[in-house]
């Protein structure tokens, strides 16, 4: 589908806010009809990864930690921020190691997804890595307070199941994984 014909073009653009976790943008935007929106509102993010990581033993490592935001102790898979200069490869087996300890075996990159691409400009890579291992404690930031959790493909599908994982970015891929069979 040819869609250069519904590209917007950007009559302006003035930032709101630029911090280290919060960019947003207002953007005076024409749609290909001429159309204007005076009041476009862009979140601007790095791109992130998330890590579905298996054990050579078949348990699927994940974290747990306080999400402030929705006010819940949310369990979850491995993710962050791809760093400046970072291959998104790097950025997922950096994050792993730091959050879990866990690391090696085999990597593969299973989708890139969009948060909410009406609103958000990043991007967020999905890994599988598969025979991890672990190889050190966790190296967390001063603001970080993870635990992790290894859990069996059963639990992992009844969790999903019973809507306990929460976090739309993470279970994109682990339904894929599921119904793809990996």
């Amino acid at each position: 589908m040819d869609m250069d014909n519904k590209r917007w073009k950007t009559l302006k653009s003035e930032y709101l806010i630029r911090r280290p976790w919060l960019t947003a943008r207002r953007d005076a935007v024409q749609l290909p009809n001429g159309v204007v929106n005076d009041e476009f509102y862009v979140l601007e993010y790095p791109d992130w990864i998330n890590v579905i990581a298996i054990t050579a033993d078949g348990h699927f490592v994940f974290v747990k930690q306080y999400r402030y935001a929705l006010d819940l102790d949310s369990v979850e898979l491995c993710a962050g921020v791809i760093e400046p200069g970072e291959e998104p490869i790097e950025g997922a087996k950096r994050e792993l190691l730091e959050e879990t300890g866990y690391g090696g075996g085999k990597w593969e990159e299973i989708m890139t997804i969009g948060q909410n691409p009406s609103t958000c400009n990043n991007w967020t890579h999905c890994f599988l890595a598969t025979g991890v291992e672990r190889l050190s404690d966790q190296h967390l930031d001063r603001t970080e307070d993870i635990d992790v959790v290894l859990l069996t493909r059963d639990e992992v599908l009844k969790m999903m199941r019973n809507d306990e994982l929460k976090q739309a970015l993470m279970l994109a891929p682990l339904w894929r994984y599921f119904a793809e069979g990996f």
